[in-house]
């Protein structure tokens, strides 16, 4: 995927003057480095001291040590899967190669790599992922749980391939600084997990080749920070890890000035990021997720090396922390809100660990957990590492909710919960974050709702980013989510594949979940400009009955109104009615969905001209799914008034 001039012209108009003098100045010393890049500063009696306590190892749990030991065997035999693509070339990889198109990103200064252009690079994601270096970490923490020094070497082995194949500045993986800052925690910890190994010193303070990447990897970050509009998730990154960096390899004559200017950054950012409520402000889940993972390591390097940390740091953490306790449902599943890329900040734990309950593990160790906290019942390998390094939170005082939240108002997010289990999250927040709101979906007002875990009104999720626009597309539209879309167009305004050029605008009305019978939620939103779509949803404990009533107040040619069904769900649909039924834990379950009669009703499902009918569990990974979508005419009248009612009725188990 290419960027045009116009792309350029609207990301432009979306920057104010001192990010448009930052970028300036970005470029003239990408330029200037082309023909005269820094040099390290030599480098001698190094050590490294963040090391973990005594008995922290053993306190991992014997399950999530033998699943992660199953993983790390399945990646010495080369296997691992990104992005739903499977890959049998991990002994011996090619830090260049996209097993997806089978292309292999071009050589070069790193900034004349065009990388979004899938055609001349390959699938940017399935070629940064790997050397991310968290399945590193994986096979260091596999080394530190056994002791055995196979694990040990492959890593030793792989680091010194990719160190080789990647001087600074030359090649793809000197281009986004997200990469280098999570690459840069990556090597802290898998520098600590073989600190038993015989080698571990000779592979890092020991080698001239390490300290000169290391160096490299923190200048480049301090050079050129993500700015103004950009800095989303990618600038928790790249502080995060220089930060971790500049503690546990403070080798460097700068770096002090680096640890310091990291932590100040690292401190306003996870504030700016971050609604006082504690949800992320991107509204996009997995950002939550992988920026509390970022902060929890940032504050474990400070508290291995003495480093002192703002007390907002760790309020803003501890909120965050509350937050995704009170979100999740009854399975610990989080929202599925935004763009999803299955990134994470830190990884230790073998595949079937829960990434929502060991972070609510951690919090509990660091932070305590409350009595609504939703119990969690897993083990993973991170906690005990992480809590053995991080001081316990002990801030007298420090106010925190006194039973779940349900409604918060600065993110405009509610979670009705009914019984059986009926979970339903109501959107009626900001559009996104910052001016281009990257990681957004136009998805105001819609629903998603869940029984018992499962996505009964499911969010269709992400996909993809690069390279494929149409997928990009349908993905983040209006119609590819559980709302209403009026004359053909989405909600807001996009500019590009992270790029929104007008916002729709949303505002709560009402919100009651203090009946425990009924709990109610009421709210609008202006995207369409002339037209105001108003939505009530009801959720009755008693008759176990979801009511969605839309309203739309102004002049429109068309309506469209969709209900995307989870995977699970089977739909048989008969005029405006659908029969759901689906299988949980071995009991069959079923709903009745009773749509808008006024509307005309067709089930869709795996089409892809256009794509309708999708889900997609993960990035890279989708499959078919039925999508109810209904459509008519609209009233075509400047004071036209049309409202739709749709009732979700639960039948419960075994019905």
């Amino acid at each position: 995927m290419t960027m045009s001039a116009g792309w350029y012209l609207r990301r432009l108009s979306r920057m104010g003057p001192r990010e448009v003098g930052g970028r300036v100045g970005d470029t003239v010393r990408r330029r200037r480095w082309r023909s005269a890049p820094p040099d390290c500063p030599s480098v001698t009696g190094a050590r490294f001291t963040a090391v973990l306590p005594a008995g922290t190892i053993a306190a991992v749990p014997p399950d999530a040590a033998k699943r992660l030991v199953a993983e790390a065997d399945r990646l010495m035999a080369g296997h691992a899967e990104y992005f739903g693509v499977d890959r049998d070339d991990l002994i011996d990889p090619d830090w260049w190669y996209d097993p997806k198109t089978g292309r292999r990103a071009p050589s070069g200064y790193a900034f004349d790599v065009p990388y979004r252009d899938e055609d001349a690079v390959g699938d940017i994601k399935q070629i940064w992922e790997p050397s991310r270096h968290q399945y590193l970490t994986r096979l260091a923490a596999a080394y530190a749980l056994t002791g055995d020094e196979r694990y040990a070497e492959r890593v030793a082995e792989h680091l010194r391939s990719w160190w080789a194949a990647n001087p600074p500045l030359r090649g793809v993986h000197w281009v986004s600084g997200i990469e280098l800052g999570i690459r840069l925690l990556s090597w802290v910890w898998v520098r600590r997990l073989l600190d038993g190994w015989p080698g571990a010193s000779a592979l890092f303070e020991g080698n001239p080749v390490a300290v000169n990447q290391i160096w490299h990897h923190q200048r480049w970050l301090a050079a050129f920070p993500s700015r103004g509009s950009s800095a989303n998730n990618h600038v928790i990154a790249e502080t995060a890890g220089q930060f971790a960096a500049a503690c546990a390899f403070g080798w460097f004559p700068t770096s002090a000035r680096w640890r310091a200017d990291a932590l100040r950054s690292l401190d306003r950012h996870l504030r700016g990021n971050t609604f006082l409520s504690g949800l992320n402000r991107e509204l996009a889940t997995e950002y939550h997720g992988l920026v509390l993972e970022l902060g929890l390591a940032a504050v474990a390097e400070a508290d291995a090396a003495g480093v002192p940390v703002p007390a907002t740091v760790r309020l803003v953490l501890l909120r965050m922390t509350d937050a995704l306790a009170a979100v999740v449902d009854n399975r610990l599943r989080p929202p599925r809100q935004g763009d999803a890329d299955d990134g994470h900040g830190l990884v230790v734990d073998g595949t079937g660990t829960d990434r929502w309950g060991s972070l609510l593990a951690t919090g509990d160790a660091v932070f305590g957990r409350l009595d609504w906290w939703p119990k969690v019942t897993g083990t993973d390998v991170r906690t005990p590492l992480l809590a053995a390094l991080v001081r316990p939170y002990a801030e007298k005082g420090t106010a925190r909710p006194a039973s779940r939240p349900a409604h918060f108002a600065d993110a405009g997010m509610t979670i009705l919960r009914g019984p059986e289990e009926i979970w339903c999250r109501c959107d009626g927040g900001p559009h996104g974050f910052l001016s281009i709101a990257a990681h957004a979906h136009a998805d105001a007002l819609s629903v998603e709702v869940r029984h018992d875990g499962v996505d009964v009104l499911a969010d269709p999720g992400t996909y993809c980013y690069h390279g494929q626009p149409e997928w990009r597309r349908y993905f983040r539209s209006t119609l590819g989510h559980n709302t209403l879309q009026l004359d053909g167009g989405d909600q807001s305004v996009s500019g590009g594949p992270f790029l929104w050029t007008r916002h729709a605008r949303s505002r709560v009305l009402a919100v009651d979940t203090s009946d425990e019978g009924v709990a109610r939620w009421c709210a609008e939103h202006d995207g369409y400009q002339r037209s105001v779509h108003r939505r009530r949803v009801e959720l009755t404990s008693a008759t176990q009955e979801l009511r969605v009533v839309d309203e739309v107040r102004g002049p429109h040619r068309s309506v469209r109104l969709a209900f995307h069904l989870g995977p699970e769900i089977t739909a048989d649909l008969v005029g405006n009615r659908a029969v759901l039924t689906w299988t949980r834990d071995g009991e069959d379950r079923s709903a009745v969905l009773d749509l808008p009669g006024q509307l005309s009703w067709r089930a869709h499902r795996g089409e892809t001209e256009p794509p309708l009918g999708w889900y997609s569990a993960g990035f890279g990974r989708k499959e078919p799914t039925t999508t109810l979508v209904g459509t008519g005419t609209g009233t075509g009248t400047a004071d036209g008034t049309e409202k739709f009612t749709t009732v979700l009725g639960f039948r419960g188990q075994g019905a």
